[in-house]
């Protein structure tokens, strides 16, 4: 069964922060509170915990996975970042958002489009998360925990549940004494800086489209 550890959604205590980062830099999956909705997450760097990630969400190696960075600076170490994406992006960090951009070097081949060379990264409005990234001195590896429910019968499901149903597939959970959320973020397509466009209506879309980042007619497909 996973370690429980209770932190302060504003102020990390930072004792607990150390402890999470040393566990997660052994190959440690978490489940964790986000700015939306509790997610999975790892070490970027860490093969063995991003392959029991996609063994946990049933992914192939050719599904993308989300990862979190800290700021636009330790963005453009991971993914080509042209004028206009950096203009959109900087009125949108931290937030909700999750852009899809082209891939560096520095990104693990486990967690980009294969065939696109594009990764998806966030910068989370989460002291929690921007903790982690900090003490952790690498992005986390993030994607939501609820497809790990059975939707169908659970179709909202409490915190009490989703540690029950999670808790044995990982091997610590953060709580942050908070409701659960379920708003899913918000997926920005910048790899084509001539036609950005939002591919999901997530939380804060609608700032996105004052930006002039156009909407995807299929935007509003489920997300999972």
């Amino acid at each position: 069964m996973a370690t429980i550890y209770k932190v302060h959604p504003e102020t990390p205590q930072t004792r607990k922060i150390e402890t999470i980062r040393d566990a997660l830099r052994k190959g440690a999956v978490m489940l964790y509170p986000t700015d939306t909705v509790y997610a999975i997450g790892c070490d970027l760097t860490v093969k063995s915990a991003i392959d029991r990630m996609r063994q946990l969400k049933q992914l192939s190696n050719d599904k993308p996975l989300t990862f979190m960075c800290s700021s636009l600076s330790n963005i453009a170490e991971y993914a080509h970042v042209s004028d206009p994406a950096y203009r959109q992006i900087r009125h949108l960090i931290p937030g909700t958002y999750t852009f899809l951009l082209p891939a560096t070097k520095q990104v693990p081949k486990l967690v980009m489009n294969p065939k696109r060379k594009t990764t998806g990264i966030r910068v989370p409005n989460s002291p929690i998360c921007l903790a982690l990234i900090e003490a952790l001195s690498n992005p986390i590896v993030s994607t939501s925990a609820l497809s790990l429910m059975d939707l169908d019968a659970t179709p909202v499901p409490s915190k009490a549940e989703l540690f029950d149903v999670v808790g044995p597939q990982v091997d610590l959970i953060i709580d942050d004494d908070r409701d659960l959320t379920y708003g899913l973020s918000t997926i920005l397509n910048l790899a084509e800086p001539t036609y950005p466009t939002i591919e999901r209506r997530g939380l804060g879309w609608e700032h996105a489209a004052e930006l002039g980042i156009e909407v995807d007619e299929a935007s509003m497909l489920p997300p999972h």
